[in-house]
Formats: C-alpha cells, structure tokens, sequence
C-alpha cells in the first residue's frame, strides 16, 4: 500500500509513520520531485482505507495487493452439482471442462409448465434447471414469483428430468426452507451487495453462484465472492450477467471483457447470463457464442415453451430449439478452441475417450440431437481434437 502525502511537512510526514508503526505497520519513506510517499511493506490487505485515508496529511492511498486473496490462491476450481438422482450424471463447472448449459424459465409459472420444460431443456442439451420463485422486481406491481411452492415444483420437474436445479434467494430468511429444493443457491445482481446474505451462504454446503450487480466493477464483484469464500464455501460460481451503461439498445450491456479478466484474477468458474444482458432473444444466440469464444465455463439462458406467454421477462425468453442450436454451437466452439495437444481423433475414438467423467456430458447426444454438430466435425477431420488427459478428467482434488 502506498500513501501519497503531497508537499506535507517533515512532522507531519514522521507523525504518519509513527501512527503506521503503532499499528505494527513497517514502512519506507520516498521522496520525489513533486511529492512524498510513504510505503507500507507489512500487510495491511485486512485493514479498511478509511484508517490512512483519515490521517492527517494524506491525500491519497493506493492499493497494490491483491483483495481476492482466497479466490486468486485457490487451486484449479471445479464446482460440482449434486446429482439430481442416483442415475443423474455428475455435473462439474470450470477447471478446463467443456462449457455448461443451464437453462429454465425466469418465473415458474405452475408444476406443469415447469415439468414440461425441464425435459425439454434436458432434450436441449442443458445439464441444470434454473427458474425463479422468489422474484425480486423492479416494480412492485410486478409478479413476484410463487415462493416456496414454486421451488417445490421445480425440485419435482428437475428430479423427473435428472436435472439438478438453480434459483435465487433474497433473503437469509429464505436459505434454510429453500434447501431442500435446490442443488445451487443463486444471489441475483441486486443482493451481489448483500454481503449479510452472502456470509450465510458460505456457511452452508452447497454451490453459490454469484452474479455481478448492475453497476458493480470486476473487483467489488471478486470481493464479494470472498465473503462466500471466507465462511468455508469454496463452490462458488461467478456471472456475468451485463451492465448498466449509457447505451439504450438493449437491456444492459454484455461486459465480456469481465470474462478473461476474472478468469486471469482467480481460479472460480464464470458463467454468462446473455438473456439479462440484452433482452432480447434475437441476441441470445451469437453472445451466447461470443461467451464460450472468450473462455466461459457456460451459460445461464431463460427458456420457456411459449415464450410469449411468459408471465414475466418474455422478450428474453427462448424456445427448447433455439437452445439445442445453442448448445450445439458452443461444443463446436470449445472442440474448436481446444485442441492442443493435438490429434488425429474421430467421432467414435473420442466417444470412447470421454464416456466417464466430468467430461462426459460433452457426449450426450454425439450421434444425434443438439450435439451432432460436434461429432461430424470431428470425424471428418473438420476439426481436431485433443484426448483429455487424466489430469482434465480427474479435476481439481478437494474441490
């Protein structure tokens, strides 16, 4: 840390530095033509700015440390979903492994809607079922979502589709009747700030997936990710999910810069939520591309059977099709992306190479269905594609 003390006095520089010795705080003294510095070389990362920023002859104070210290020192993370029945398949996100899908709807309207369109996004290709029943609105006319009744349906269709499932809480009021539905607790962009909730959820034993709030910069949203983390909860799954910006034509901004920078400062997944981003289901599609081009773990994309009847954020919605499309591309991206060391493979040698494994789901459907896009690159050498080592394969112990 470096306190910038401008053309302050030779006392008050010394009262400074003795406050910082006081404080156990070691520190070095340098001088320059238009200013004076004093650097702190002890650690002060768990001390609040304000104690410096107060004292009397500092005009400024730079951080140099890293803030995120669990989310940058964590080995490569992997956060696995529970199975959503014993013959469900494991689900892992990150590390390397082949890009996610999860998918639902942005309200559970009732238990049919939401059956129907787990099997349907499991058809798709999705490996998780997201859907809303604790709604927080921007308008408190709003429908506000079916709350604990809605989870229970959810719980009932993802159990039917093998599909373990996603959804927010608002409150820590919320966590303890929530669990026993959900298999990811998810902190929507409104409550990214809400570091009380946020400490709760990492005292409990399952994943956290963590959007950025609306304005929040890549640091505030690293450090919130801490508070999760220092409770003991290492499962937790970064999104971007866009930002509000000056531009009107779409919804919010789809910041995917914030993908390879995060992915440079910490070892966590980042997912991409494209439906928030920008609102318009035209757009899904290609950002939905983008996201997996620039090194996404995966997506968060709202579905639904009719989308037009969407009780709630229906112009974002997409049809079970459009997301076997999707699906469908982004393997072929990753395939794409990720072939070195490279070999000569075809369709069936990598059918037979993945079929276990946290990379097994990357072979549902090879043959046939949203996937089939990825074997007939493969095998005819369109694209060539690299056997996973047992390192990929076993991912990250502990994690």
């Amino acid at each position: 840390m470096i306190l910038s003390l401008g053309n302050a006095s030779e006392k008050v520089i010394e009262k400074v530095r003795q406050n910082l010795l006081s404080r156990g705080l070691e520190n070095t003294l340098v001088k320059c033509a238009k200013t004076t510095l004093v650097v702190i070389t002890s650690d002060a990362d768990n001390l609040p700015g304000h104690i410096f920023s107060q004292m009397d002859g500092v005009q400024k104070v730079v951080r140099l440390s890293n803030r995120s210290p669990l989310g940058k020192d964590l080995a490569q993370t992997i956060v696995t979903l529970s199975p959503a029945s014993p013959n469900s398949k494991l689900v892992q996100i990150g590390g390397g492994l082949p890009p996610v899908v999860i998918s639902g709807p942005c309200a559970i309207e009732g238990r049919e809607q939401i059956v129907e369109l787990a099997h349907a996004v499991k058809a798709a290709g999705a490996v998780a079922l997201r859907g809303g029943a604790y709604k927080p609105r921007t308008s408190a006319y709003d429908f506000q979502g079916l709350g604990l009744d809605g989870l229970k349906y959810m719980k009932e269709a993802g159990l039917q589709a093998g599909l373990p499932v996603v959804s927010e809480v608002v409150s820590i009021e919320q966590i303890e009747p929530s669990s026993p539905y959900l298999d990811v607790f998810q902190v929507g962009a409104r409550n990214m700030y809400n570091y009380e909730l946020l400490k709760e959820l990492g005292r409990q034993r399952k994943p956290v997936l963590l959007k950025r709030g609306m304005s929040a910069t890549i640091d505030e949203l690293l450090q919130a990710a801490e508070y999760i983390l220092l409770e003991g909860n290492l499962q937790v799954i970064l999104c971007e999910r866009g930002i509000r910006t000056f531009e009107n034509r779409t919804r919010n901004t789809l910041d995917l810069s914030a993908v390879a920078v995060i992915k440079s400062l910490t070892s966590l997944p980042v997912l991409v939520d494209p439906s928030h981003a920008v609102g318009k289901r035209e757009l899904i599609a290609p950002l939905s591309r983008a996201a997996i081009a620039c090194g996404a773990d995966g997506l968060i994309i709202e579905s639904h059977c009719t989308p037009d009847k969407s009780v709630s954020d229906a112009a974002q919605a997409i049809e079970p099709s459009t997301l076997a499309a999707i699906v469908k591309d982004t393997n072929t991206i990753y395939a794409a992306l990720n072939p070195s060391p490279v070999v000569n493979t075809s369709g069936k040698e990598l059918a037979e190479t993945i079929t276990e494994g946290p990379a097994a789901g990357l072979t549902d459907g090879l043959t046939e269905g949203p996937n089939e896009g990825l074997t007939e690159a493969i095998a005819t050498g369109a694209i060539q594609v690299a056997k996973p080592s047992a390192r990929s394969l076993a991912g990250a112990p502990g994690s």
